[in-house]
């Protein structure tokens, strides 16, 4: 998705800046799974067996595959017995089970604020709501925290999902969200099922995690002017798909989508004065910095940080995980 930049154009050196997203990259859910896994290799030793992309960047998998960790789709894959880390986008009781009947030794690196989200639907369900759950079908998250209540969560996935949403008028209705998604998109999407049905009920506190968001207000501030806004993150990365879509609203000309310099189409740069760049909240710093020096070989300058939050939250490890640690002394 991106707008015409028209005529190409030489610039004069002083014409050309960057600006850095701050905060960008790693969140403290994702910094936690990768932790996780690599501590687990350390101490159990490959192979480590990981549910799914234990984050969505295909760069961090493809590391973590050269330390030895196997990463499967479905716990059928798994050895019986064997070592298996749940990723940080949760799973349902289902799978629970499943592992627990295959005797497997479990790591559950779910985000602790996606873990709200599940303990919110529970919650909900038992008390006798119907959960109006807005996100993106088939994503991880959403199937984890879908599995939770199935027989009373409905899935939402854009506003206009909630225009067509047939329920009866006197339901008792409360609506959750993936952690992932556009907070203005989520809010229309909100927005709109309100008006169809007043008795829609909030949940206790915002579902769309502070990473997402910040990541989003940063991408709003460094994209209202820009000429060419450059999102560093995979395509299976919500919240990094969802950064390209922000930017274009905030007024930048156009914004793409990279996995990392190589995908760095060298037309998007003609006639551009000012290139913003930021990164998913599963994005290794050093994939942003192989882009800027992209850019200073071209003649940008050194990026300037633009910063709109400071975030200092850390998750500590998972206790199955902090208890061997600490059993073998190394805690």
């Amino acid at each position: 998705m991106s707008i015409d930049l028209g005529t190409p154009r030489l610039l004069d050196d002083a014409e050309r800046q960057v600006l850095l997203a701050d905060p960008r990259g790693y969140c403290a859910g994702v910094d936690r799974a990768v932790i996780t896994v690599e501590q687990a290799l350390d101490l159990y030793g490959a192979p480590v067996y990981v549910r799914k992309q234990i984050v969505h960047n295909k760069h961090v998998v493809q590391d973590l595959e050269a330390r030895g960790a196997i990463f499967v789709e479905e716990l059928d894959e798994v050895p019986m017995g064997a070592t298996v880390v749940f990723s940080a986008h949760g799973v349902s009781p289902m799978v629970h089970r499943e592992a627990a009947e295959r005797q497997l030794k479990t790591i559950d690196a779910t985000c602790p604020l996606v873990t709200k989200v599940h303990r919110e639907a529970v919650r909900f369900a038992r008390e006798g709501y119907t959960i109006l759950l807005i996100g993106h079908a088939g994503h991880e998250e959403v199937e984890g925290t879908a599995g939770e209540a199935p027989e009373v969560t409905i899935l939402v996935e854009t506003p206009e999902d909630a225009d067509r949403l047939e329920l009866p008028a006197d339901a008792k209705l409360v609506w959750l969200s993936q952690t992932t998604l556009s907070v203005d998109e989520t809010m229309e999407t909100v927005r709109r099922l309100r008006a169809r049905f007043p008795q829609l009920e909030d949940p206790p506190s915002d579902d769309i995690c502070y990473a997402t968001q910040n990541r989003q207000v940063a991408v709003k501030a460094i994209g209202a002017s820009a000429d060419l806004v450059i999102v560093v993150g995979s395509a299976n990365s919500s919240n990094s798909v969802r950064l390209v879509e922000v930017a274009l609203e905030a007024g930048a000309k156009a914004s793409y989508r990279i996995d990392d310099v190589t995908e760095l189409d060298e037309a998007w740069l003609d006639g551009v004065a000012t290139v913003s760049v930021t990164s998913g909240a599963s994005v290794p710093d050093h994939l942003v910095q192989e882009v800027l020096a992209h850019l200073a070989e071209r003649g940008y300058p050194d990026a300037r940080p633009v910063q709109t939050a400071e975030e200092t939250l850390a998750f500590s490890l998972p206790k199955e995980l902090h208890r061997d640690l600490k059993a073998a002394g190394r805690v």
